[in-house]
């Protein structure tokens, strides 16, 4: 009988780093509509998020862990 473990068993930091950088973006936002962080930070903190996301996911191939 084969075993298909369709869940990654890595528990290397990379593989939580897409997450991380979504909490990130959506606690950008949310302290900007809380006022807690300035419409001027905010503008500049979630272009850099989501292009940290696209690094990630133009890297995601290079995993030689798993």
């Amino acid at each position: 009988m084969e075993n298909t473990n369709t869940q990654n068993n890595c528990k290397c930091m990379h593989h939580k780093a897409m997450p991380m950088l979504i909490v990130l973006l959506g606690l950008t936002f949310l302290l900007k509509e809380l006022g807690t962080l300035s419409v001027g930070a905010a503008n500049i903190v979630w272009p850099i998020i989501v292009i940290a996301m696209g690094c990630k996911k133009l890297m995601a191939g290079s995993c030689k862990c798993c």
